[in-house]
């Protein structure tokens, strides 16, 4: 077997353009704030973590913009940081494949075109709606602005597909012939359908618009509910031999992953928790089943995923429980970009030893006294494996391990 590392990094979320928004989310700074992006005046919940100031020009010239949706250009722009972090300049790019991630797809694109359609005619309707909104367009932007031909792939599991997008890069990358795969999740979701149809499954949090710093505190018994997230997380993944080979920084090695699903309910996780157990553990016993030093959680600040996600860590890892924290209150839930920027964040903070706090933190219960939560502030401890998860609707779970290499 291959052994597969990483290394390159690249975000963009609500608090910062770049990853060095990590020293804001291990601060505990929180980019949640009153929607300015469109008009919430019907919406029951007002607030949202949007990316503030992002200029489109930055990633592509202005007359491309209108053939890409704001996921997508918020997709190059993390995929451009982690190319430049990994130093991928003279790389033979026919070795180097990428897959991206999205949940929403390009919602924000559909919802103007249905405007036009409504209030005038379909001719009217741009010819770059179909490019502009599709998925795995930003697996195809990314290879054209490198000029990556190896494998592009996408992947649309809901709120796992970040993650499911780097365990997919790590599959191709041991089955083929290729030496790198750039992996990018992105999300741009903020837009009255979304938030629409999130509001009307009750998903929202709509008790906070007068207080959006506090509106996100997973693991809290007040928990009331996720806010939107918007932005993107890249990461690079190489061969660790054609990584040594041109003497590029290494983050970590990915050493175990498991994928499954509830097959129970289309939001709400399974009362045992089965899936999420079975995507933990199969990680674990994958990776050796080494001492785990952190979990980066999914962490929703909804009722069910808190209290069986909490459940499954207790199940899996039993009195030997590693430090848990969601970073969902720092940064919203970013739905299909979350596992990538999560990842992003985990890999960080193994670097520097830290890790993030879960905010907004006040009254336990039974079921999360089980799990050994980094609360309000963040925690110096040093980290040399860590477990990243996350689910999505339809039931679908994913989890994955780096470990530091020494």
């Amino acid at each position: 077997m291959k052994r597969i590392v990483v290394t390159g990094l690249g975000m963009i979320n609500a608090l910062g353009h770049d990853k060095s928004s990590f020293e804001k989310i291990v601060a505990g700074e929180c980019g949640i704030d009153t929607i300015t992006l469109c008009d919430s005046s019907e919406l029951e919940c007002k607030i949202a973590a949007e990316v503030k100031d992002f200029d489109a020009s930055s990633v592509m010239k202005k007359r491309e913009q209108k053939k890409a949706d704001r996921f997508i250009q918020l997709g190059l722009h993390a995929a451009m940081e982690a190319f430049e972090d990994a130093g991928l300049e003279t790389v033979n790019t026919e070795a180097f494949g990428v897959v991206s991630a999205n949940c929403l797809v390009g919602i924000g694109s559909i919802e103007t075109a249905a405007d036009i359609k409504n209030s005038s005619k379909l001719s009217h309707i741009s010819p770059f709606l179909i490019p502009s909104y599709m998925p795995n367009m930003l697996a195809g932007q990314v290879s054209m602005k490198f000029d990556f031909r190896g494998a592009n792939l996408s992947e649309n599991t809901a709120c796992a597909a970040g993650t499911h997008a780097i365990i997919e890069a790590y599959k191709t990358l041991q089955f083929s012939k290729g030496e790198g795969m750039l992996v990018v999740g992105a999300e741009a979701g903020i837009t009255p359908l979304a938030l629409g149809g999130f509001g009307t499954m009750n998903a929202l949090c709509s008790d906070h618009n007068d207080a959006p710093k506090e509106a996100v505190s997973p693991f809290d018994k007040s928990r009331s509910g996720f806010v939107m997230g918007e932005g993107a997380g890249a990461l690079v993944l190489e061969t660790l031999e054609h990584a040594q080979k041109r003497g590029a920084k290494i983050y970590a090695e990915v050493v175990g992953f498991g994928e499954s699903a509830d097959a129970y309910h289309i939001s709400t996780p399974q009362p045992e928790s089965r899936g999420a157990i079975a995507a933990m553990q199969d990680a674990y016993e994958m990776a050796g089943s080494p001492k785990i030093d952190y979990i980066n959680a999914h962490g929703t600040s909804t009722y069910y995923n808190d209290i069986r996600e909490a459940k499954a860590i207790a199940t899996v890892f039993g009195v030997t429980q590693p430090y848990v924290s969601s970073i969902k209150g720092q940064i919203g839930h970013t739905l299909g970009a979350a596992g990538a920027i999560e990842a992003v964040v985990s890999l960080m903070a193994m670097e520097a030893n830290i890790l993030p706090p879960v905010i907004n933190y006040q009254e336990s219960e039974a079921e999360m006294e089980t799990i050994n939560l980094v609360k309000n502030r963040a925690l110096s401890v040093e980290v040399d494996h860590l477990l990243s998860c996350n689910f999505g609707f339809g039931g679908t779970n994913a989890a994955i391990i780096f470990k530091k290499l020494l």
